[in-house]
């Protein structure tokens, strides 16, 4: 059984239609670069999903109040 999470309205999250990894701007990818506090739109195109390795075209924005 898996937990659901309620996506933070105030926060505009993005989920990889691949394997589901949610990209937080308040956490960033600091692995790759990606400073905490970056929004989606200004991440380089040619970032790709820490898990997967999908494109961030393969990423969609998680709408206020959608569980995952």
């Amino acid at each position: 059984m898996s937990a659901l999470t309620r996506v933070d309205p105030e926060i505009t999250q993005w989920i990889c239609d691949p394997c589901g990894f949610i990209y937080d701007p308040d956490e960033g990818d600091p692995d790759s670069g990606i400073p905490p506090g970056t929004p989606f739109e200004d991440i380089p195109d040619d970032w790709m999903c820490p898990i997967c390795g999908a494109t961030k075209a393969d990423f969609r924005k998680l709408e206020p109040g959608e569980f995952v």
